[in-house]
């Protein structure tokens, strides 16, 4: 009989006992280019990406229409090198720091908030 294959350690249990996850077990994760400020995209990650993360410096997220771990630049080229990880107040949110090689938006874009909404009316200007 051979021996199971080593596993990979869970995501400490003290930083996931600070998590409120959603009903699918994810936490929103904004991602901001740790030097300038600019908020780049927006992904969602599970205990598992974020230990991933959190363990290689590499954004890791999970991709809610593929069911499955995606390392942000793997296929692309356009990686995100993480600098910081932070948890907001409620432990619904992370804020995934990030030196960014190129577009961080699958369209192209450096960043995915490009598109601007039309005015509000009756909002000051």
């Amino acid at each position: 009989m051979s021996a199971a294959p080593p596993t990979e350690p869970a995501l400490d249990p003290r930083v996931a006992a600070l998590l409120r996850r959603d009903p699918a077990g994810l936490v929103a994760a904004l991602v901001q280019q740790h030097d300038t400020g600019e908020v780049l995209m927006l992904a969602w990650m599970d205990d598992e990406a974020l230990r991933r993360t959190l363990t290689t410096g590499r954004a890791t997220y999970w991709s809610r229409s593929r069911g499955e771990h995606w390392v942000k630049g793997e296929t692309s080229g356009n990686r995100q090198w993480v600098r910081d990880v932070r948890l907001d107040c409620d432990g619904d949110a992370l804020l995934v720091l990030v030196d960014q090689e190129g577009p961080a938006c699958h369209t192209g874009t450096r960043s995915c908030f490009s598109r601007e909404l039309p005015a509000v009316r009756g909002a000051a200007a």
